[in-house]
């Protein structure tokens, strides 16, 4: 019991909340390397860390002689500790927060580029108007970049499209977006009021990246329904695509709500496409067992009822 209370109370003079947060990424995954990369740190830097630990308790956390690694029972008790110490953190947080009588703190989003740049501003004053005294911290990365940041509790919530559920990540549908046909005003397409898959047939494309979730959909799209386009070049983001059809290059298969701006420009046609069950999933995804301050429960809940 004495080296429960030394743990509990000499750690906190020189251990961050962060470093916690390694260690039990470390314990959780059983992996140096991963708890480092949800943590975002390299490898060398987590090793020396827990080493750092394990010299000023003078115990081994880890058994390095098992793969997966394995925690001692020194290991599991700090580990239980760390999970304690975070949970705290964040009940202290959110009581702070009913004690003031408002809803203050960051609201921290990771979000892909094409939600964000279409949505964000938007989705900034309403929030804004909704809760003055929050704040909303948004970045813009690639899907992978998102769970990444969710999981290492570098952003509150993510938006992503084709979101996937894990043991760590909690998912929340949000909506489904119709696909449309992106073509340049010029294009003969972009005078039609509707498309056919068959349509497509021998078009040139402009298209995603192979390891996008989208270009996998569209290609499974595509063989479903014998259709064979003329793949020019393929980029890994929607803002590059919109640009290379509106300069001419051919055509896509976008969701509808992110072209607004360039139709609205004249830059862009979009064509409705007779193909129903073609839609891109959109989703947030948090941390499981996360818990949120107020700032972002009231975030979390206007996008989820619209309100």
């Amino acid at each position: 019991m004495a080296f429960t209370i030394s743990i509990t109370y000499d750690m906190l003079a020189f251990v961050s909340s962060w470093e916690l947060r390694l260690f039990k990424e470390i314990a959780t995954t059983k992996s140096m390397s991963r708890g480092a990369a949800h943590c975002g740190v390299s490898q060398s830097a987590a090793s020396q860390h827990v080493q750092e630990v394990e010299r000023r308790l003078g115990v081994s956390l880890f058994d390095r002689t098992k793969r997966p690694l394995d925690l001692t029972d020194a290991g599991k008790l700090y580990a239980e500790f760390c999970r304690d110490v975070l949970r705290r953190e964040d009940e202290f947080t959110r009581h702070l927060e009913d004690l003031k009588g408002e809803v203050g703190g960051t609201v921290r989003v990771a979000s892909i580029y094409s939600i964000g740049l279409s949505e964000m501003s938007r989705l900034q004053e309403e929030f804004a108007a909704k809760q003055p005294t929050g704040h909303l911290h948004v970045n813009y990365m690639r899907p992978e970049k998102v769970y990444e940041a969710v999981r290492n509790d570098g952003a509150d919530l993510g938006l992503v499209s084709y979101p996937e559920m894990s043991r760590e990540i909690a998912v929340i549908p949000w909506r489904n977006e119709e696909m449309q046909v992106a073509a340049p005003p010029n294009h003969p397409l972009a005078a039609r009021d509707e498309v056919y898959p068959s349509d497509l047939n021998g078009q040139d494309f402009i298209g995603f990246d192979e390891d996008l979730r989208i270009r996998r959909e569209l290609d499974r799209f595509f063989r479903s329904h014998g259709i064979e386009v003329n793949l020019l070049m393929h980029f890994d983001n929607i803002q590059t695509i919109k640009e290379a059809v509106a300069l001419g290059s051919g055509i896509s298969i976008l969701p509808a709500r992110t072209m607004q701006a360039e139709i609205a420009q004249g830059r862009l046609v979009a064509v409705k496409l007779n193909a129903p069950d073609l839609v891109r999933p959109v989703g947030i995804v948090h941390r499981k067992r996360k818990k949120f301050n107020r700032a972002a429960e009231s975030f979390l809940e206007m996008l989820v009822t619209g309100r």
